[in-house]
């Protein structure tokens, strides 16, 4: 079961810091250096201070958030929550094809559990040095700042109904991000209200859609805190903040839930990799070029395809992936997998659904096969890069800065449900949950109440 409960939330007040516009960020992992600053010159009280803590003076950025944590406190910039709430979330956003889009969720605590059936489940693997950053943060803070990103089933529509009450009030806060998304957040806290929701989650199993670093530093920190109190190794089932994770949590049968692909770009490739890649293109998919603008392969479920778009500049005088010499130009193509048995054959130890996933096809065929990604180097972005927009990948792979790209589409959502529930995780990077949930909307303190 999945333990949900209301938070006494930590959060922006809005007449000392500012209107919240100014003071929510998109995820830490989404934000490069030059929004970071832009970020942080909207307000001194923008969440990114915080969630991606830079110290002017070049001291430890993660004692620095904790200084700024601790003194917005005190300044009245932030303020906890007498009682507990839950706290309902509205997003409106634009899909690819233009059509006006709502999602609804809700924020909560979850108490932290070990990865497993009937509680909560992973869809894809991790990279290393997140964790040990967003550790980090979380040891000096004592808060979760950003939330994760969770799923779970409401068949009977029990949850979602009782927290429509909550979007007939004022929102607390409404953010407009730089895609014209609309996060309105709403709080609820009447006792009956929250019961139905609490209840109707008891029997529900998660699945964690964005922020598995997030969660796996929840799960190593409670672990650490148990341990300095028991003077032990020993994990001790008592109660405490630090139990508990701050989770964004949507319906799967929500009609705004919606998944991107993250296109994978490969750099450093030798003729004699290239050669081979193309050898196995060859061989095990069916190939159709088309124009370099079309190079997105359309949504569908049959069998795994993905679009292919090489730079043509290695190896001089080599064949390209459809047997032709390799002229000047960069060509594009959609490549189909010829036969399930050919991955059946190629990793017979992994369930169906997983078999059938675009990313995995594409890791054990192409990337660990003929172009010799290991494991630890597409864990350390090493030769490999990612792309959420199909025009930026190509833009990177025409100009040179990497030799090729393989662009994927989106897994469905049931796809994702299914390699999770067969015990399975994706490869990373597999999917891309639309829109993201804003960081600055609310904190959870993991330190109980004085």
């Amino acid at each position: 079961m999945a333990w949900v409960e209301p938070l006494r939330a930590l959060h922006y007040d809005e007449a000392v810091a500012g209107p919240a516009q100014a003071l929510a960020s998109p995820p830490y992992d989404v934000v490069d250096d030059a929004q970071r600053a832009e970020l942080a010159a909207c307000s001194p009280f923008n969440a990114v201070h915080l969630d991606l803590p830079v110290d002017p003076d070049g001291g430890d950025p993660y004692a620095h958030a904790a200084r700024l944590l601790d003194e917005w406190c005190a300044q009245g910039v932030l303020t906890r929550d007498p009682e507990a709430a839950l706290w309902a979330l509205r997003q409106d956003y634009t899909a690819p094809d233009g059509a006006p889009m709502r999602r609804q969720g809700f924020l909560a605590r979850v108490r932290v559990e070990p990865y497993g059936a009937g509680r909560i489940r992973p869809h894809e693997r991790t990279h290393p040095g997140p964790k040990e950053d967003r550790l980090r943060l979380t040891r000096a803070t004592q808060v979760n700042l950003s939330p994760i990103f969770a799923l779970y089933s409401d068949a009977t529509g029990a949850a979602r109904q009782a927290l429509a009450a909550a979007y007939e009030a004022e929102p607390q806060a409404t953010v407009t991000d730089e895609q014209g998304t609309v996060h309105q957040l709403f709080r609820l806290a009447d006792p009956a209200a929250v019961t139905v929701v609490t209840e109707a989650l008891r029997p529900a199993e998660l699945l964690i859609a964005d922020g598995h670093h997030r969660y796996e530093t929840a799960r190593v920190y409670a672990q650490e805190m148990d341990t300095a109190a028991s003077g032990s190794d020993m994990e001790r089932p008592e109660e405490g903040g630090h139990h508990w994770a701050l989770m964004c949590l949507v319906a799967l049968e929500d009609p705004g839930l919606t998944v991107f692909p993250t296109h994978r770009l490969v750099r450093g490739t030798t003729p004699e990799q290239q050669e081979a890649l193309a050898a196995a293109l060859r061989r095990d998919f069916d190939l159709e070029e088309v124009a370099l603008e079309d190079v997105a392969p359309p949504p569908g479920d049959g069998l795994p395809t993905f679009g292919y778009l090489d730079s043509q500049r290695v190896p001089e005088g080599s064949r390209d992936p459809a047997g032709g010499p390799r002229g000047a130009s960069p060509r594009a193509f959609h490549a189909t997998l010829k036969d399930p048995g050919i991955v059946d054959r190629a990793f017979p130890d992994q369930p169906e659904a997983y078999r059938r996933l675009d990313t995995a096809v594409l890791e054990r065929l192409l990337l660990s096969g003929p172009l010799g990604l290991t494991e630890e180097a597409i864990a350390h972005l090493d030769g490999l890069g990612y792309a959420r927009d199909t025009d930026e990948a190509r833009d990177l792979v025409v100009r040179g800065d990497y030799d090729l790209a393989f662009f994927l589409r989106p897994a469905p959502v049931q796809q994702v449900r299914d390699v999770a529930a067969a015990g399975a995780t994706m490869p990373p990077k597999s999917t891309f949950f639309f829109p993201k949930i804003p960081t600055g909307l609310l904190f959870n303190p993991l330190s109980d109440p004085e």
